[in-house]
Formats: C-alpha cells, structure tokens, sequence
C-alpha cells in the first residue's frame, strides 16, 4: 500500500472510530461525552498521536463529527468549532512530545488533552452557555477545570495503560508502519 493511501486510510478509521464511540456513548449514556463534567471515552484515542500524524487529522474530523451530533443536543454550532479546535492543538502537541518520556511513559503528552479542552471548551461553556456572551473568570476556571479533569482521568486511568500496552506487544509498529 502505497504511503499516502496508508495515511488517508489510518486517518479515517481513527476519525470513525472516536465518531462512533462518542456518539454511541452519548446514545447509551446521554450527556456523559458531551456535557461540562464528562468522561469521553474516545478520548483515549488521543494517544495515538504518540504512533501516527495521521491521529492528527483523524481526531480532528471524528471530534467534529461527533460534536455534529451534540448541536441537536442543544450545545450549539461553538462546540463543532472550539472542541475540534482543542483537539487539533491536543493532538499535534502530543504528537510533537511523543518522545518525551517520564519512566519511559509519555506522562507530558497526555496531559495536553485536558490542557487545551479545558482552556478552550471551558471558556467556550462559560462564555456561550453559561454567561450568555459575557466571561466570567470564576465560572471559567470552574467549567474548565471540570472539562480538564474528565479528559485527565481518561488519559490517565485508559490512556496511559494502553500505551504501554501497545509499546510492550509492538503493536504500534505492526499497525502503525509508515
């Protein structure tokens, strides 16, 4: 397979398959991938901006994918925009830290998620939801902090371990060869 088409194709199984979960988990669990204080399974795919670039784009169109599916769930156009962004400057800065290590862990790395989602979507729920167009720096740290600490415990409670798992069985080299 030609390396292009490898790429075109790693990107979009990742965009699908965090499309899919987010969505699917939002259909079984309503409001626990989309709201303030959630936990977003998919986000666990985040790290595999530390194996492939192509994570890059491809987390970036499954989160605006996904993130179509919560502006009938009432959180607007904003979320389509300021989510995919935060996860754009998620995944290239993880991908760009993939090799710094802490106990051979990429504990940096993953903390870039809930960095990015927690500045950026929480001044995204405080400002449009939550302060009606106006900003409010209490209630920003507050929505944000929540955002961060969702995306941190899947990161650290799943992320974390299946990196190591991936890295220990060589799985990233068989599905993740350029």
């Amino acid at each position: 397979m030609k390396k292009s088409t490898h790429y075109l194709v790693q990107s979009a199984v990742i965009a699908a398959l965090y499309a899919v979960l987010t969505i699917g988990q939002n259909v079984l669990l309503p409001g626990t991938a989309s709201m303030a204080v959630q936990f977003r399974v998919a986000e666990v795919m985040t790290v595999l901006a530390f194996f492939t670039n192509a994570a890059i784009p491809g987390l970036t169109l499954g989160c605006i994918i996904a993130n179509i599916s919560s502006v009938t769930a009432g959180l607007g156009f904003y979320d389509m925009i300021f989510g995919s962004v935060a996860s754009l400057l998620a995944a290239l800065t993880m991908y760009a830290l993939r090799n710094v290590r802490i106990k051979n862990l990429p504990i940096v790395g993953v903390l870039m998620p809930a960095i990015f989602n927690g500045i950026i979507v929480g001044f995204e729920i405080d400002f449009f939801f939550v302060g009606s167009m106006s900003f409010n720096f209490t209630d920003f740290l507050y929505q944000g902090g929540c955002v961060a600490l969702g995306e941190l415990a899947v990161l650290v409670v799943l992320g974390l371990p299946l990196t190591a798992v991936v890295e220990r069985t060589g799985l990233n080299k068989k599905l993740f060869r350029a």
